[in-house]
């Protein structure tokens, strides 16, 4: 039976997801203020503002205000990709 709830990497690595849809959930997280779910591929969704604060790295980068922009969006994409995934 498969995991009824994968992480966004394991849907990746499935190719379920593309990089081009991790990469715009990552952009909808960095210019909404409450991003909250977000449809990541077909059937799948992903809380992205719990994924960002569940993850205590991306949480200290983007508190930190000298953080580049390359170093947020770095941040966030591995919060994504570690984030599970509910099918919708």
């Amino acid at each position: 039976m498969a995991d009824p709830s994968p992480t966004v990497g394991e849907l990746f690595k499935a190719k379920a997801v593309t990089d081009e849809q991790v990469n715009a959930a990552v952009e909808v997280y960095l210019t909404v203020l409450e991003a909250g779910m977000h449809a990541i591929a077909d059937g799948y969704v992903v809380d992205l503002d719990a994924a960002v604060v569940t993850h205590s790295w991306a949480s200290f980068v983007l508190a930190n205000e000298e953080a580049s922009a390359a170093v947020r969006h770095n941040a966030v994409r591995t919060a994504i990709l570690l984030a599970r995934a509910q099918k919708t």
